[in-house]
């Protein structure tokens, strides 16, 4: 594979994230294969198919949906590519069980993309998730008693 193709899957990547910034998620998921896997970090195992990947991207938007995505650095070889993009919105809606705290948000994620006959086939994607939750979980003084996994963290 070529210096050509690198800069073609490099630029199907920046398109994708224009179109998920503003909200294409439609346009988004045609340019998955029909046979699209995920690997998310804490799930056993990959995930398959354009729905799974629409379910995630709309949970974002509604939770988040000013996100700003700012594409930091990408690198591609062969049929992947690395992605190091930093994303910045506001919490308006529910996430990972948290309700809407209108706090501004800012984090990172590490994404790997394969991609096959023009389309994205394959992600390896490693979000902050820690860093993101910090930001919006209740403040210390509104948490539950001793206990909670962020107090051992603080030790």
């Amino acid at each position: 594979m070529g210096a050509d193709a690198t800069e073609t899957n490099m630029a199907l990547m920046r398109r994708a994230y224009e179109m998920l910034e503003s909200h294409d998620l439609e346009r988004c998921a045609e340019l998955l294969t029909e046979n699209f896997v995920a690997h998310v970090p804490g799930v056993a195992g990959p995930l398959h198919g354009r729905e799974i990947w629409a379910r995630g991207a709309e949970t974002m938007r509604d939770a988040f949906p000013d996100m700003r995505i700012d594409v930091q650095h990408m690198f591609g070889a062969d049929d992947k590519v690395a992605v190091i993009v930093h994303f910045k919105g506001t919490h308006q809606g529910s996430f990972n069980g948290v309700e809407a705290t209108r706090r501004p948000v800012s984090f990172r994620s590490v994404e790997i993309y394969r991609i096959e006959a023009g389309k994205i086939a394959e992600e390896w994607v490693a979000p902050d998730i820690m860093g993101l939750m910090a930001q919006i979980r209740p403040a210390e003084a509104d948490r539950a008693g001793p206990g909670q996994w962020g107090d051992s963290l603080q030790r």
